[in-house]
């Protein structure tokens, strides 16, 4: 997976962990999901839009 190991999975989510805290994690993982969903949304409506002007 793009070179990374296990050690630097580690690492950087120790480093998250320091720099926001265990409190504001869940809050930016609740984020970064809607923002997932929201470009899953926006994808499914274009394949939508090309399969109506078909």
């Amino acid at each position: 997976m793009f070179g990374i190991g296990f050690q630097e999975i580690i690492i950087i989510a120790l480093v998250v962990l320091l720099f926001f805290g265990g409190k504001k994690i869940p809050e930016l993982m609740k984020g970064l999901g809607k923002g997932v969903r929201s470009f899953k949304d926006g994808m499914n409506g274009v394949d939508k839009d090309k399969e109506e002007e078909k």
